[in-house]
C-alpha cells in the first residue's frame, strides 16, 4: 500500500500507511488489515445462508414423508432435530456475520479519525483559512460515521444477500435441473436493475453530503458570531438563511427518497416468487418434481426476498459511504506548501531576522506584500506600524512560516526558515495576537499551552510578569477555574494579558505582539509597558501597535503601506522625514 507524499507541517509516525489513490483504495487500504475479521464475516455469512436454505429442503422431505403411499412418520423427528440444530448452529453464525462487520466499521472509523485529525493538524493556515470551519466538521464526524453505516449495516447486509441469492442456484438443481430458470432470469434482471440504480445514485449521494456540509458551515458561522448575529438584530435573516439551506438538503434527500421508490427488485421479486411457483407446479403436475420439491422450492425463492429488501437500503447506505469518502479524501489530499523539515536547522535561536525582497499573497492573483527588504538584529525591538491592510500581520507571520513567501527570503539567524526544522523554529517564537484563543480548559492549563510540564510555580511567575496573578487569584478556583470557549468568560483585557502569561513560561527568543495590548485598560497599561519591556530585554521583538508609548523606544520603525516599506527608521527620524509616519498620528 502507498500512501500521499504531500508535504505536511506536522506528521505522527504510524504503522500502517494508506493508499489515498482512489476512494476504494483508500477505504480497501483502511480494510485489508483486519482480514481475519473479514474471514470471519464471510463464513458467518456462508453459513448462515447455507442453513437459511437447509430449513425449506427439510420442511420438504418432511411434506414427502407425511404424503408417501406409507407414511414414513418415524422420519419427521430425526428432520425436526436437524431444523432446530442447524437454525441454533445458523443464529451463532450470524451473531458472528453482525459482530465482525460492526467491529470492523467501528475500528475503520477509530482509524480514519486518527488519520483525518492528524492531516488536519498538518495543514498549512492557508488551507484552514480557505476551508469553512464547519463543513470541516461536517467531514470530520458525520462524513466519517457515514463510513462506518457503510460497513454496518451497508456491506454487512449486502455480503449477506448476495449469498442468499446464490442458494437457489445450489440447491433448486437437486429437484429439476429447471428450475434454475426463475433464478436466472431474477438474477440478470436484478443486477441490471442494480446497475443503473447505483449509477443513478451516485450523484444524487454526493448531492446528500455536499448539502450537508453546507448546512453545517452555515451553523457554525452562526453559532460563532452570535454576537454579531444579536448586535445586528439579524436573527429572522439568519433563520431564513439556514432555512434555504435546510431546504436544499431536504430536497436532496427527497430525491434519494424518490430514486430509492423507483428501484423494482421487490416487482421483480413478486414476478419471479409468481412465475417459480407456477414452474414448479408444471413439473409436479408433470411428475418430475414431488410436492416437497414444490415445498423446498418455494421455500428457496423466498431467499430472494432478503437480497430484495437489502437493496432498497444497502446500497445507499453503501453509496452514502462512498460519497463521504471522497469527501473525507479531499481534505487528506489537499496540497499544502509547507514540511515540518524534520531534518532541518535546529539550533537555539539568537534572534536575527532578515527580510530579502520578500513577497507573500493568498493566492497567485494577489500581492499582499511586495519587495519587503530589512534586517533586524538579535535583541532589538521593531515596530511595524501602517494603515490597517497594509500586511503588517501577514509580514510577522512568514517568520515562524504561518504563512510560506510567494517569492524572496526570510532569514532567521542567517539560516532561510524553509531550512530550519519547523518545530524548532515555531517553538523559539512567540506571536500574541489581538483576538486571542483560549480553550475550554482551566487558566492554569491555557498559560502552560506551550510548555505543558511547566510547574505551578512557573505558571505563577509567568501569570505575575504579564499583570495576571492579581485578576486570577480573586476567582474562587484561582489558576484551576474553569474558563469557557474562546475565554468569553473573561474580558479582552484578561484574555490578552492570559496569552501575555503563556508566551512569557516559553521563553521565546522571538517574540511577535501583534496589537496585543489593545484591549488593556489604563490602569493597568504602565504595569503591561514595563512587563513587555522586560519580557523583550535578551530576545527579538516585534510590535505591532498604533500606541506611540509602545513605538517610542522600539530600535527600529516600520512603515508599511500598501504591502510595501514606506519608511524604515528611529521615531525621531521617521517625524522628520515620512509622511506617512507622520499621518498614522494624526488620524
Amino acid at each position: 500500500m502507498t500512501t500521499s507524499n504531500l508535504a505536511s507541517e506536522f506528521t505522527i509516525s504510524r504503522p500502517r500507511q494508506y493508499n489515498r489513490t482512489s476512494a476504494v483504495r483508500w477505504i480497501w487500504s483502511h480494510t485489508a488489515p483486519y482480514w481475519w475479521i473479514i474471514i470471519i464475516i464471510f463464513i458467518g455469512a456462508a453459513g448462515n445462508a447455507g442453513l437459511a436454505a437447509l430449513m425449506p429442503v427439510y420442511i420438504g422431505q418432511a411434506f414427502d414423508a407425511i404424503t408417501a403411499a406409507v407414511p414414513q412418520i418415524e422420519r419427521l423427528l430425526p428432520l425436526t432435530l436437524l431444523i432446530i440444530g442447524s437454525q441454533v448452529v445458523r443464529a451463532i453464525l450470524q451473531l458472528g456475520r453482525n459482530f465482525g462487520a460492526d467491529l470492523i466499521a467501528q475500528k475503520l472509523e477509530r482509524n480514519i479519525r486518527d488519520e483525518l485529525y492528524i492531516s488536519l493538524l498538518g495543514k498549512s493556515m492557508t488551507f484552514h483559512n480557505i476551508q469553512p470551519v464547519g463543513d470541516t466538521m461536517a467531514r470530520a464526524t458525520n462524513d466519517v460515521r457515514e463510513i462506518n453505516f457503510m460497513y454496518s449495516p451497508g456491506v454487512n447486509l449486502v455480503v449477506g444477500s448476495f449469498l442468499f441469492m446464490v442458494m437457489p442456484f445450489l440447491f433448486a438443481p437437486q429437484y429439476h435441473r429447471d428450475l434454475l430458470l426463475v433464478p436466472t432470469l431474477f438474477a440478470i434482471t436484478y443486477f441490471i436493475a442494480l446497475w443503473e440504480y447505483l449509477h443513478s445514485l451516485s450523484p444524487v449521494t454526493d448531492a446528500v453530503r455536499n448539502a450537508f456540509g453546507k448546512l453545517n458551515t452555515r451553523l457554525a458561522e452562526a453559532l460563532d458570531g452570535i454576537e454579531t448575529v444579536k448586535g445586528a438584530a439579524q436573527e429572522e435573516a439568519e433563520v431564513s438563511l439556514f432555512n434555504k439551506l435546510a431546504l436544499k438538503m431536504r430536497d436532496a434527500f427527497v430525491k434519494q427518497g424518490d430514486l430509492e421508490a423507483r428501484f423494482i427488485p421487490m416487482l421483480l421479486y413478486g414476478l419471479a416468487f409468481g412465475g417459480g411457483l407456477l414452474h414448479a407446479l408444471i413439473l409436479y403436475r408433470q411428475g418430475e418434481i414431488q410436492i416437497g420439491g414444490v415445498i423446498a422450492y418455494v421455500g428457496l425463492l423466498e431467499m430472494l426476498q432478503f437480497p430484495t429488501f437489502a437493496s432498497t437500503f444497502a446500497y445507499t447506505q453503501i453509496s452514502l459511504g462512498m460519497s463521504s469518502a471522497r469527501r473525507i479524501l479531499e481534505l487528506l489530499n489537499s496540497e499544502t506548501l509547507l514540511d515540518q523539515n524534520a531534518d532541518g536547522y535546529a539550533e537555539l535561536m539568537r534572534g536575527e531576522v532578515c527580510f530579502r525582497s520578500t513577497a507573500f499573497g493568498y493566492n497567485p492573483n494577489e500581492s499582499v506584500l511586495t519587495d519587503i527588504s530589512f534586517t533586524v538584529q538579535p535583541g532589538q525591538t521593531v515596530a511595524i506600524v501602517g494603515q490597517t491592510g497594509a500586511g503588517k500581520t501577514s509580514l510577522v507571520k512568514l517568520i515562524n512560516r504561518t504563512y510560506e513567501a510567494t517569492t524572496g527570503d526570510v532569514l532567521v539567524d542567517g539560516v532561510n526558515v524553509r531550512d530550519w526544522n519547523l518545530a524548532s523554529l515555531r517553538e523559539q517564537i512567540s506571536i500574541i495576537e489581538q483576538d486571542i484563543f483560549l480553550f475550554s480548559s482551566t487558566i492554569a492549563e491555557n498559560i502552560a499551552f506551550g510548555k505543558p510540564d511547566a510547574t505551578q510555580e512557573e505558571i505563577e511567575m509567568a501569570a505575575k510578569a504579564a499583570q495576571a496573578h492579581e485578576f486570577i487569584t480573586s476567582f474562587t478556583d484561582g489558576y484551576q477555574a474553569e474558563i469557557g470557549e474562546r475565554g468569553v468568560t473573561l474580558s479582552g483585557g484578561q484574555r490578552q494579558r492570559l496569552a501575555l502569561a503563556r508566551a512569557f513560561l516559553t521563553d521565546p527568543r522571538i517574540l511577535v505582539l501583534d496589537d496585543s495590548t489593545s484591549a488593556i485598560d489604563s490602569a493597568t497599561e504602565d504595569h503591561i509597558q514595563r512587563a513587555i519591556a522586560a519580557a523583550a530585554k535578551g530576545r527579538t521583538t516585534f510590535l505591532i501597535t498604533h500606541r506611540l508609548s509602545q513605538i517610542r523606544w522600539a530600535d527600529l520603525i516600520v512603515v508599511l503601506k500598501n504591502g510595501r516599506i514606506a519608511a524604515i527608521g528611529s521615531h525621531d527620524e521617521l517625524m522628520k522625514s515620512s509622511e506617512a509616519y507622520r499621518r498614522i498620528f494624526s488620524e
